[in-house]
């Protein structure tokens, strides 16, 4: 009989053996999902920051390459709308209308401080009390009065601290920047 003759190196692995492995792989499995959960939301708002990052700079160089000045509308909480005004006192013309994905909100999350620009963080949208800006045939960031304005839009995701955001505007350049937070300061990106 030959088959009693076998090592244990030919005999294959055992019940036992098998179930352990399927215990590690489950535990494995289990740690990369929740760390997946957090990395997956990290990336839905750095979507929703790169969204307004974009818009903000598209309205920008259109407004001085178009020369007519450009309006920034942060409305419903999570729709970004770029208008240009054809002329001072004449009608106005919606340019694009875009909605940020994944649940994030102009919102600031609980806790999380003002950048490191400092241009305010009173609320989600703090460009003074403006749900509105608009940028001049200059490229500068301007109030209704057409005096420079400073900047920030404020994003998070279901006021999860980890996923806060921020996009800055400096008036006078009408430089746009992102920041990440990642829970003991601003980075940014």
């Amino acid at each position: 009989m030959t088959y009693l003759n076998r090592t244990r190196s030919q005999a294959g692995i055992s019940l036992l053996e098998m179930m352990l492995t399927v215990a590690i792989m489950a535990v494995v499995g289990g740690m990369a999902t929740a760390r997946m959960s957090g990395a997956r939301r990290a990336m839905q708002s750095d979507g929703a920051m790169r969204v307004v990052m974009t818009e903000l700079s598209t309205a920008r160089e259109m407004a001085m390459t178009q020369r007519r000045n450009m309006e920034v509308q942060f409305i419903g909480g999570n729709w970004v709308r770029v208008v240009r005004h054809e002329a001072p006192g004449i009608a106005t013309t919606v340019l694009r209308a875009v909605a940020l994905e994944s649940g994030a909100t102009f919102s600031l999350a609980t806790g999380v401080p003002d950048t490191p620009d400092a241009f305010g963080n009173a609320s989600a949208v703090a460009f003074g009390a403006a749900q509105t800006v608009m940028f001049g045939t200059d490229g500068m960031l301007i109030d209704g009065n057409g005096n420079p304005l400073n900047g920030s839009v404020f994003l998070t995701i279901a006021n999860m601290q980890l996923t806060a955001r921020a996009v800055t505007v400096l008036g006078a350049t009408g430089r746009v920047r992102g920041y990440k937070w990642y829970g003991t300061g601003w980075i940014r990106v």
